[in-house]
């Protein structure tokens, strides 16, 4: 483990470094990141317009959950949307097998070898905007409360890796698919509401096929001491789960990979 976490140190250093080079774009991201949050906060309102809850959830409510939302979009962009849709070009060129024969696992390299670090804005954007929602709320979340939020999405950001990895190793049997992201992008987008404003089929989706309720909802319930330790495990273990099965998947396609040498 200790091996794996001085690698990623090195792709931090590496991927840092090479950032600051274009520092004048960062300012141009800064702005953008600002544009965007404010453009989401401004949706919620409209929605507040018409109506005084939102699937179950109050006006503050659904802030803390836009801000959990924006804060793993942000984690996202951070480390996973830089690496995923490379696989795709590696599969298709050959070059995977280039990485292959580093001494060093091969999902682990696919999936954070390249960071970009301007997304950390949206992180924190995400967390202000949850002390917002909070701050409208009058609510003060108690230590275990916080405890129990970095588990939950914690949890939900390996859930997330875990199925847009299952999704993009699909590429070693159709590398002609350049939409696998835009297939992910839209199922997380789901997640930004809360899944009680889903109804019938869709619900039962996006609750026990497609965890979207887990990803977003539970942290966001957590910080508004609205969890129970069933629903924490449930998202830890869900997350385990997926995980299992993103690395099996990966190690059964990697059986099927035609380098280009061969």
């Amino acid at each position: 483990m200790r091996r794996y976490v001085r690698i990623f140190r090195e792709f931090f250093r590496a991927c840092f470094v090479e950032e600051l080079e274009y520092r004048s774009e960062f300012l141009g991201n800064l702005v953008s990141s600002f544009f965007g949050i404010g453009i989401a906060i401004l949706t919620v309102n409209i929605f507040f317009y018409q109506t005084d809850q939102l699937g179950g959830w109050a006006y503050a409510d659904v802030l803390v959950l836009l801000g959990v939302f924006n804060t793993l979009r942000g984690m996202i962009d951070f480390a996973l949307r830089p690496n995923m849709p490379r696989l795709l070009e590696h599969v298709r060129r050959g070059t995977l097998d280039y990485i292959l024969t580093k001494p060093v696992d091969s999902m682990f390299y696919v999936s954070f070898r390249h960071l970009v670090f301007w997304r950390l804005i949206d992180v924190l954007l995400g967390l202000g905007v949850i002390g917002y929602g909070l701050m409208v709320k009058r609510y003060i979340p108690s230590l275990f409360d916080v405890l129990i939020f970095l588990i939950t999405i914690a949890a939900s950001f390996v859930l997330i890796y875990s199925l847009w990895m299952m999704l993009m190793t699909t590429s070693f049997w159709v590398i002609r698919i350049d939409d696998l992201s835009f297939i992910f992008d839209s199922f997380f987008e789901t997640a930004r509401f809360p899944v009680g404003m889903y109804r019938g089929w869709m619900r039962v989706v996006l609750t026990y096929v497609l965890p979207a309720a887990v990803i977003t909802n539970m942290p966001a319930l957590s910080l508004l001491g609205k969890w129970n330790m069933a629903t924490a495990l449930i998202a830890v273990s869900l997350a385990l789960v997926f995980l299992w099965l993103a690395r099996r998947f990966w190690r059964f396609a990697l059986r099927f990979y035609t380098s280009a040498s061969s």
